[in-house]
């Protein structure tokens, strides 16, 4: 397998391509919430770049009833907190740049986690950016369920992971769910 470094700028540009060719694609994902494991508190995040947007999975999920929240980075070595959220709240940058809550919002933890990655596998490997910020929250929050949301073209075959790179339950594309095989 190439370094993670190559696979990185190789799935960025392969992501970028796929967002260019279907713009509805985060509206075919929402058609398939019903598939995701139950929840009633569930972690959405602010797509930067060509992530799959999650804003239309979060208003399907909040017509659905579940609570939602967003990950903020308090500090860049640090796992993320949560704080309750609902389309349309006002949002700041955290420490990270990305949009999120203000502090004032409730700080919550929640049962379901999606998060954007740049590549997945059939058994839950994820290639995120980098920075660790889901790994650790993960490491932090092990009893949340994680769901990566992608586009179905960022399926790769086995990814090779580290010790600290912690497995998905399953990922959302505009194609559906599918729960990760047992490794």
């Amino acid at each position: 397998m190439t370094d993670k470094r190559e696979l990185r700028s190789a799935m960025r540009a392969e992501r970028k391509r796929l967002a260019g060719l279907d713009a509805q694609a985060a509206d075919h994902a929402a058609r398939h919430i019903a598939e995701l494991p139950p929840s009633d508190l569930v972690a959405v995040y602010w797509a930067i770049g060509s992530e799959l947007g999650a804003e239309r999975i979060a208003r399907a999920l909040d017509a659905e009833g579940r609570a939602l929240c967003l990950p903020v980075v308090i500090a860049l070595d640090a796992p993320m907190i949560f704080r309750r959220w609902s389309p349309g709240d006002p949002l700041e940058p955290d420490a990270a740049g990305v949009p999120a809550p203000f502090p004032l919002a409730e700080t919550v933890v929640p049962d379901l986690i999606l998060t954007p990655l740049l590549a997945f596998d059939a058994w839950g490997g994820r290639l995120g950016q980098g920075g660790g910020h889901y790994d650790r929250t993960f490491a932090a929050m092990p009893d949340a369920v994680r769901i990566g949301l992608a586009y179905a073209g960022q399926q790769v075959g086995m990814l090779e992971l580290e010790s600290h790179d912690i497995r998905l339950h399953g990922v959302l594309t505009e194609v559906g769910y599918t729960p990760a095989r047992k490794v």
